[in-house]
């Protein structure tokens, strides 16, 4: 599940204006993701109305109150904060009138402001909640930045995860997070990678123990998040196993419902790990872009088995 998002953390985040600071912000919980303008039910039309999401107010909401007498806007308000709805934000630096700020106090709605248009708070506030809401799991792995791509290396404990996470920081990519990383649903194609806050920056080497990545390599070797874009799967090279030798096909490994291509690296003294995963993320760049060097090479043999027929 994601994590909990309240409404003191929305007006911090956004630096909003809060017009009802009696209220205690820190235990109304925002549940979803989504934002509603209330057009239809400051018109008196409340079928279908989720009360749990973010109540916007705009130009075009405002200059609707504007139109109703003084009794007719006290029982709209009134019917509309009944419900308990999370928060009212007012856009466009647009101040809500007494009425409303009583009405919200009454039933213990925060009333909120921000100076920029409706349309850039609604998908600036969008963004944030879809992913402080997404769904969000731990695994044990590494997650770095190589060339843009987000390549999540896994595999047993003391495999060389950590290693190889270094040496590719030495070789100027960037550290998201090592030993655990939390990864969110954002969207049905996005999974986005995070460190825990209690380790951000910080690499477990054994032998020498905790090293702080960006207090030794500086800020341009580290990065908050990252998309998950490919999996590295390390394991002990196994003689006799059939490992993949061409990549015609792609493999991959599922999580949260989202599929990440996985390739399966056998690990054995004398493999350069860091050059490897390097290579498989440039690879898996330009197969994005159109072009697989495996299946060129088995056109190539196609064509000349064809030309000898």
């Amino acid at each position: 599940m994601g994590g909990d998002v309240t409404v003191k953390e929305l007006i911090k985040e956004l630096n909003l204006e809060n017009f009802t600071p009696g209220i205690d912000t820190e235990s109304i919980i925002l549940k979803h993701p989504e934002i509603n303008r209330p057009a239809l039910q400051l018109a008196g039309f409340f079928d279908h109305f989720d009360n749990e999401r973010v109540q916007i107010i705009g130009n075009v909401e405002n200059a609707y109150i504007q139109t109703l007498d003084e009794e007719r806007k006290k029982v709209t308000y009134d019917k509309l904060l009944s419900y308990h709805v999370p928060c009212v934000l007012y856009a466009r630096g647009i101040k809500p009138d007494e009425d409303m700020l009583s009405y919200c106090i009454h039933y213990g709605v925060p009333c909120l402001g921000i100076e920029q248009s409706t349309t850039y708070i609604t998908g600036e506030l969008v963004r944030w909640l879809n992913v402080q809401l997404a769904p969000v799991i731990s695994i044990h792995g590494v997650l770095v930045d190589v060339y843009g791509e987000g390549v999540l290396i896994t595999g047993d404990s003391g495999i060389g995860k950590s290693e190889a996470a270094l040496e590719l920081v030495k070789r100027g990519h960037r550290l998201v997070s090592d030993d655990v990383v939390e990864i969110r649903k954002v969207s049905q194609q996005t999974l986005v990678g995070t460190a825990p806050d209690i380790t951000k920056h910080f690499i477990e080497l054994r032998g020498i123990g905790i090293i702080d990545v960006k207090a030794l390599y500086g800020v341009l070797s580290v990065k908050d998040t990252q998309s998950i874009d490919l999996v590295i799967q390390l394991e002990d090279w196994v003689k006799n196993k059939d490992y993949d030798r061409l990549g015609l096909e792609d493999n991959y490994i599922e999580y949260l419902g989202n599929k990440v291509v996985c390739h399966v690296l056998p690990v054995r003294p004398g493999r350069n790990l860091a050059i490897i995963v390097e290579t498989a993320a440039v690879n898996h760049r330009q197969k994005q872009m159109g072009y697989n060097a495996a299946k060129e090479l088995y056109n190539r043999v196609q064509a000349n088995i064809a030309g000898k027929d």
